[in-house]
């Protein structure tokens, strides 16, 4: 077993590439690896330092049982101790944190304990909740991720493509076929403790607490965040917030629309790509 206080960058499969003064973070969501960022991953090492890796509970792991704890990572503030133990490891500091899906709102965690470590988050399809509630729309009624957590339990190998095909773009089969073999090569008790951990939560009251600045990302059709998540976040975050909207279908635009979301990180971060 992996002891997590005897250094995760080997373990979770981190990579520096690039160079430059900036260091910018690239951190997956749910059933993910670092390979979802290979499309933009080129253009990003020709002007910063660029530092990948897999979360613990990624089938690219290979010691997942050490790196993922199902009581630890209950919560995003396991996962937000985890990003600070490897930006400390690593002695990055001042990082520009690219959070996609569930890492964003580990991003706001981290960087509330840490901002030290964080000069701007960039939150890319991220939500504080998923459930709806009074005066809040999370995209999600109780009766849906009811079923979600069954079809996990039931058959994980079949709801897997067919999540996958929902949530990237249904005409994008390469990119269907690639994160349908990401979920399928997380282990589905670790995949069912996860989707619990990310649907269930309410993460909501970070927010007023992070006061680092951040640029929300979002895509004009995800079927997971509704557009309202992303004003919803600005208008709560301390700090200097703003929101970027991308013309494009899906919750994964770094696969699916991933010349847009690099004209929009190179305005953020004043580079131009050919």
């Amino acid at each position: 077993m992996v002891m997590l206080d005897k250094g995760l960058s080997i373990p979770l499969n981190a990579k520096l590439t690039g160079s430059g003064t900036e260091t910018v973070v690239l951190a997956h969501g749910f059933g993910a690896d670092q390979t979802m960022w290979d499309k933009i991953l080129p253009v990003l090492s020709q002007h910063f330092r660029v530092l990948v890796f897999d979360w613990g509970f990624s089938g690219a792991v290979k010691e997942q049982e050490g790196l993922f704890d199902p009581v630890k990572h209950s919560s995003y503030e396991g996962f937000a101790c985890d990003l600070i133990s490897l930006l400390d490891e690593l002695d990055l500091k001042s990082t520009v944190f690219v959070g996609h899906s569930m890492s964003g709102m580990i991003g706001c965690i981290a960087s509330v304990k840490r901002p030290d470590l964080f000069e701007r988050l960039i939150l890319l399809g991220a939500s504080p909740r998923y459930l709806n509630t009074d005066g809040y729309e999370g995209g999600f009624g109780t009766a849906q991720i009811d079923q979600i957590l069954l079809s996990i339990e039931s058959d994980y190998n079949e709801w897997a493509p067919n999540f996958a095909s929902l949530v990237v773009h249904p005409h994008d089969a390469l990119s269907v076929e690639m994160f349908t073999g990401c979920l399928r090569r997380m282990r589905p008790e670790v995949a069912l403790s996860l989707a619990r951990t990310v649907f269930l939560s309410d993460h909501r009251e970070v927010l007023g607490r992070v006061t680092t600045p951040c640029t929300i990302i979002q895509t004009t059709n995800d079927v997971i965040v509704p557009n309202s998540v992303a004003h919803y976040m600005r208008d709560k975050i301390q700090g200097k917030s703003t929101v970027e909207m991308i013309e494009a279908d899906g919750h994964f635009p770094q696969l699916t629309a991933h010349l847009q979301l690099l004209d929009v990180l190179g305005g953020i971060l004043g580079f131009e790509y050919d």
